[in-house]
């Protein structure tokens, strides 16, 4: 959005600046007269050349540049009024009272506050030099006060269009980026969704067999094998439910998952998690939590379970009293050990996010 609305206000800023060179070598060099015209319009063309440097590269006048240059403007403009007769303010002769509103803006189109007041100040000191004049009666004051105000007024609006334009193209280009938000959601949306599909259907024809084997009484469910393989799916459809959960700590509320089935199983189930919430990718926590979904199943009543964070690596673990029929290696990043003390199995897999 910044970036749009910037590159409008740097157009801007090229356009007023070349719009002011065009006003000083075209309109007002014709028009010097004497020494002090002369140092007076070199000077403006000056602060131009500077401003220029920043302007042309589509940047801003920094501040203190910005702000001294004002000062030489405001101070070349004096220069060449109060050389001027008061008669001949704001007429042919005066070619600074105008020009230098225009040399202000470009040094201060990024701070229209200032900028106004600078305004102000520049055409205040031509109307000092009218009023300071003892020759100057109430018409010529009064005239010189309409053209002043006249030259003000169209330079601030020329401020106040250039802020306008600057904050409809921001607007313009926040709409824009918020469409795009919206957009970029719902594809991440419809892909969340075909994903979950694919993985409900992938599951779901795994465990048909098992289903159908059950119906049919091809399957004994009084059989232990049986039963692990029901206590397995069912599991394993728990886990694939939450992995599609929004909460702040997918993996320990994936590995809840496991344990709260387990738990209804009947089993005795103690679960320690230690480190800070870490992302993990998807299927990095389908591999983390595939080998604890089996050693749970093959427990008989109870097992520990503990999630440990350090720096770029994850572990999970699992003691149980009892020893699957399968073990399940790891695949891909994740790395899987499985050791057996006597009637108890331990369980660990391992995933390091930057691997050595």
């Amino acid at each position: 959005m910044n970036e749009t609305a910037d590159r409008v206000l740097g157009g801007c800023r090229i356009a007023v600046l070349l719009a002011t060179a065009a006003i000083q070598l075209g309109l007002s060099l014709v028009r010097l007269n004497g020494t002090a015209s002369w140092i007076a319009f070199t000077a403006l063309a000056g602060v131009l050349v500077v401003a220029a440097w920043w302007v042309l590269r589509w940047k801003p006048v920094p501040r203190p540049v910005a702000l001294a240059g004002a000062v030489v403007v405001l101070a070349a403009s004096a220069v060449a009024v109060w050389t001027l007769p008061p008669d001949r303010l704001l007429g042919d002769e005066d070619w600074a009272s105008g020009l230098a509103g225009w040399h202000l803006l470009v040094l201060l189109l990024d701070r229209p506050a200032v900028a106004m007041a600078a305004l102000v100040l520049q055409m205040t000191l031509t109307f000092f030099r009218q009023i300071g004049s003892a020759t100057a009666d109430r018409s010529e004051i009064g005239s010189v006060v309409i053209v002043g105000l006249s030259v003000v007024a169209f330079q601030a609006a020329t401020l106040a269009l250039v802020r306008v334009v600057h904050r409809r193209a921001g607007e313009a280009a926040a709409a824009s980026a918020e469409r795009d938000r919206l957009v970029h959601r719902k594809a991440l949306a419809e892909q969340r969704e075909a994903d979950q599909r694919s993985r409900f259907a992938g599951q779901l024809g795994a465990t048909l067999p098992l289903l159908a084997g059950l119906a049919d009484r091809t399957l004994d469910p009084r059989d232990a094998v049986v039963r692990e393989r029901c206590a397995l799916a069912a599991t394993q459809l728990r886990r694939l439910f939450a992995e599609n959960d929004d909460v702040p700590d997918p993996l320990v509320h994936e590995v809840s998952a496991c344990v709260d089935l387990a738990e209804r199983r009947g089993l005795t189930v103690t679960l320690a998690v230690s480190g800070e919430p870490a992302p993990v990718p998807t299927n990095v926590r389908r591999e983390l939590t595939g080998p604890l979904m089996t050693a749970l199943v093959a427990a008989r009543s109870q097992a520990r379970v503990s999630v440990l964070r350090t720096g770029d690596e994850i572990r999970i673990a699992a003691i149980t009293d009892g020893e699957p029929a399968t073990r399940p290696n790891g695949s891909g990043p994740v790395d899987v050990e499985w050791h057996a003390w006597g009637e108890r199995s331990w369980m660990e897999a391992k995933w390091r996010s930057r691997p050595n």
